[in-house]
């Protein structure tokens, strides 16, 4: 294997790598792919066993996931084990950093919401000041999230509105229930729009790169698929000043191996990219890499009850909805800049006990008493990439395989306490004005991380004292190293990335292929 070397080399299988692997291999060029993780097996991989028959109980083992809210060792196998790959962070600074390594990455976990930026986002500091422009329109991106919104049969309304911009959809015209009709006539009237969701529908029960993606360009003859292959380093011609391979060891027998690349594709997920560029110090000529961290604030919101639908009534409630960015668009809101959506969702299921001040008998009495009613919002909000926000090597303190982790240094503060408070008052007035009985306002939002959207660390600008890629997602400091994945955006906005990072990869992807059928790369 030291011998060979491969046209381009991906480092990662989740969404980016997984559409770079596609669009790559349909153009005819020859691609490896390395994941630091196992193919999953469905069938092995999705036992299921009942609580008594798990040595915790069903809880997780004790350290072993302590920032994964999802994890419980029902899931266990999922998530990256902390003792295995720990990190840290500054006392009083929590990050919940959620990872997975098999192949499909995260994608196979992913909700789904699926949204395009606009150029509220792409044009950040023309609107409000703060930090930098994308050199990229949502003129320039239009054409591939329509390509991949195709791809992941993203199902949605087409609204009109420049915040949310509309796009290829499978047509969501279906009606509101009666209870949920009262709150989007409550938000015109308070001029808050509220919108179907946009969620990709993908095929066959998932929408992820192992069924939409990696298929593809296995089709082609053209891909090479190596896992458990944990990348250690990014190798560099020292005559050239190119990358010209990696080195990488077996997750194992922590065998290494040597492997040699035309070019390089980094796709690892946002602070696996990072860390893995500052081991290999590549790509920090402008002294940015791992600055900008940023992602959205979850959390915050309101619990409520449908008067109307309690005791299980039928009929009055379901369904969910959207409240897209309506704060900072032609008018400046006092207390912060930039915006949130709202996620939106009614249920005639039972209510969560943590909405009642009751306990024993009367807490069961109005559990039975509200069951059906329930109805609740929760913030998606914009953070800010400040350039304190950031991660650097912690050499003292190294993985399974010698690798130094990482210390992630990030917190929010009063833009984003400000944010959710606006956001639960209003929702709060909404719901009332509809009539529905507000049972909680939840004004404290989760840790950074806990949205799992981190990004920002590589980010894009066509000056390369701004930023660590160009336009085509390409390093400025190696003509033959491109980033892949949400690491290069440059601000979090309040959408979900995942249509954005992959209409990107799309986008770099085909600009890659012609770079190299004309030599230039």
């Amino acid at each position: 294997m030291a011998n060979k070397k491969v046209d381009v080399l991906i480092i990662g299988s989740g969404h980016t790598g997984g559409m770079a692997a596609k669009i790559l291999t349909q153009k005819g060029i020859a691609v490896t792919m390395l994941d630091a993780g196992p193919a999953i097996d469905w069938e092995k991989d999705r036992t299921l066993k009942a609580a008594n028959q798990l040595p915790y109980k069903g809880f997780d083992a004790p350290g072993r996931h302590p920032h994964i809210f999802q994890a419980s060792e029902f899931s266990a196998n999922q998530w990256v084990d902390e003792k295995v790959i720990p990190y840290n962070y500054p006392a009083g600074q929590q990050y919940n950093w959620v990872r997975v390594r098999s192949l499909g990455g995260r994608s196979p976990y992913w909700g789904r919401q699926s949204f395009r930026l606009s150029d509220f986002e792409f044009k950040c500091k023309d609107h409000d000041g703060f930090g930098e422009n994308w050199p990229i329109s949502l003129k320039d991106l239009a054409p591939y999230y329509d390509r991949v919104e195709e791809i992941f049969q993203v199902s949605g309304h087409h609204d009109n509105l420049p915040q949310y911009p509309d796009g290829n959809f499978v047509e969501d015209n279906s009606p509101w229930s009666p209870a949920m009709q009262r709150f989007v006539d409550a938000g015109k009237k308070m001029g808050v729009p509220v919108t179907k969701a946009r969620s990709a529908r993908g095929r066959d029960g998932m929408a992820a790169s192992l069924n939409l993606l990696i298929p593809d360009a296995v089709a082609t003859g053209k891909l090479t698929t190596i896992t458990n292959a944990i990348v250690r380093k990014i190798t560099t011609d020292k005559s050239t000043g190119k990358v010209d391979g990696v080195i990488f060891i077996d997750r194992h027998s922590h065998r290494e191996m040597v492997l040699k690349a035309r070019v390089v594709i980094v796709a690892c997920g946002t602070l696996e990219t990072t860390r893995l560029l500052m081991i290999s110090e590549l790509a920090n000529s402008s002294g940015l890499l791992g600055h900008h961290l940023s992602d959205q604030i979850y959390g915050a919101g309101i619990s409520a009850s449908v008067p109307e639908a309690r005791g299980g009534k039928p009929g009055v409630i379901g369904g969910g909805a959207l409240i897209p960015r309506f704060r900072n668009l032609e008018t400046k809101t006092p207390g912060f800049m930039r915006g949130y959506a709202v996620n939106v969702s009614s249920s005639p299921g039972p209510m969560d006990a943590r909405w009642f001040p009751e306990y024993g008998a009367a807490l069961d009495k109005k559990l039975e008493d509200y069951n059906g009613s329930g109805f609740t919002t929760n913030i998606m909000g914009e953070t800010l990439g400040h350039y304190e926000n950031h991660v650097s090597l912690n050499k003292a303190v190294l993985d399974t395989w010698g690798m130094p982790t990482l210390t992630i240094s990030t917190k929010y503060g009063t833009n984003e306490d400000n944010m959710a408070k606006d956001m639960v008052d209003t929702t709060a007035a909404m719901a009332e004005a509809a009539g529905f009985e507000v049972l909680v306002r939840n004004y404290k939002y989760n840790p950074p991380g806990y949205s799992i959207h981190e990004q920002g660390t590589a980010r894009m600008s066509d000056d390369p004292k701004k930023g660590v890629v160009n336009q085509w997602n390409q390093t400025h400091d190696h003509k033959n190293m491109f980033i892949s994945d949400a690491s290069v955006m440059v601000c979090a906005g309040w959408q979900n990335p995942t249509m954005t990072i992959l209409s990107l990869a799309m986008r770099a992807s085909e600009y890659l292929a012609e770079e190299m059928r004309k030599g230039n790369v």
